[in-house]
């Protein structure tokens, strides 16, 4: 590959360690990079952006007219992203970005430009806040479909946090908390089986589990067009109780136009999973439920780090898992 101009972004993690600092691994990464646009007929151009942060390593490259390509390296917990993206191109096209590439081994990813993020498009007043709602209907339609789909992905390598099997995710994250005698610690234990009772009431609502994205806040997902969203960015996913996505969005949500608008999108999500003999009162009380599980999925996120990440990065990993898993404590707004 010829030479390009790389701008370099750290973020608040100026110490953080990735593999972009090996020149043998970057120099493989950017030769990677560089063909699969060749081979789309693509020209790339200057400059190169590139993201490093203690759980990816994310480069925006230009081509030539309107748009860029994404570049994306995950650390081995999260590997399965590249074969995550690809697979949901083929089951659920209409809300997925479609990877050109993916080169699953080293958890290399390539994804062609979305469009514009729903969370540009709400600064520039381009949608309505009520767009949020018709997001997240379409983010459900798609978890539907992706029921008949949650084996494959969990073969696929994307992390197995059944219903069933969330006392057991929270027995790991806590003995994942060195301190053994610390209050957190014993706070937790106390917890355990009221977590196992709420685990086996949501599971009674009888919603199948499916895909978790667990990170769905507003630079998630583009807006295709108006009133049309794609999805992205599954790094962070499980195969869980889907209901569980819905604590990232209805906070962000939140923050940006007040609590009011949390019922209207519990409701909104609820919309395809009626029927079946369920009550609305039991959907209702399964989005409570779920809320306070889906710190599991957020707290297992924080252990999803490049192995060379140390000092703040890994200390701040084990701060946010115990912050997540002391939330289970707290009542949810809905």
């Amino acid at each position: 590959m010829g030479e390009v101009s790389v701008r370099v972004d750290r973020g608040q993690y100026p110490d953080a360690v990735s593999p972009w600092e090996r020149e043998a691994w970057r120099g493989a990464a950017l030769d990677w990079v560089a063909q699969v646009p060749a081979a789309e007929g693509l020209r790339v151009a200057d400059p190169w952006a590139v993201r490093l942060r203690p759980w990816s390593v994310l480069v925006r490259i230009p081509v030539e007219g309107p748009g860029s390509v994404w570049f994306k390296a995950n650390p081995p917990a999260s590997a399965f992203e590249g074969a995550l993206s690809a697979a949901p191109a083929r089951w659920v096209p209409e809300h997925v970005l479609e990877p050109p590439a993916v080169d699953t081994g080293r958890g290399w990813s390539l994804l062609p430009d979305g469009g514009e993020l729903f969370r540009n498009a709400l600064d520039r007043g381009a949608v309505r806040p009520g767009a949020w709602e018709e997001a997240l209907r379409q983010y459900a339609r798609m978890q539907r479909v992706l029921v008949a789909h949650a084996g494959e992905m969990e073969e696929l390598g994307v992390p197995s946090a059944r219903t069933a099997a969330l006392p057991d995710v929270f027995d790991r994250l806590v003995a994942q908390n060195t301190a053994p005698r610390s209050p957190e610690r014993r706070c937790l234990e106390g917890l355990r089986p009221i977590v196992a009772d709420w685990c086996a009431e949501l599971a009674a609502v009888g919603v199948s589990d499916s895909l978790d994205h667990s990170d769905l806040h507003d630079a998630r997902l583009f807006v295709r067009e108006p009133g049309r969203f794609t999805f992205f960015d599954w790094g962070d996913a499980a195969v869980s109780h889907p209901f569980c996505s819905l604590l990232v969005p209805a906070r962000r949500a939140g923050e940006l136009h007040g609590h009011d608008v949390l019922p209207r999108l519990r409701d909104a999500y609820l919309e395809p999973c009626t029927g079946g003999g369920r009550t609305a009162a039991q959907l209702r009380r399964a989005v409570s439920l779920a809320w306070r599980l889906s710190a599991l999925g957020r707290a297992c996120s924080w252990g999803r780090l490049f192995s060379a990440a140390s000092g703040g990065a890994a200390a701040e990993g084990a701060v946010e898992r115990v912050r997540w898993l002391m939330a289970l404590r707290d009542d949810p707004p809905l």
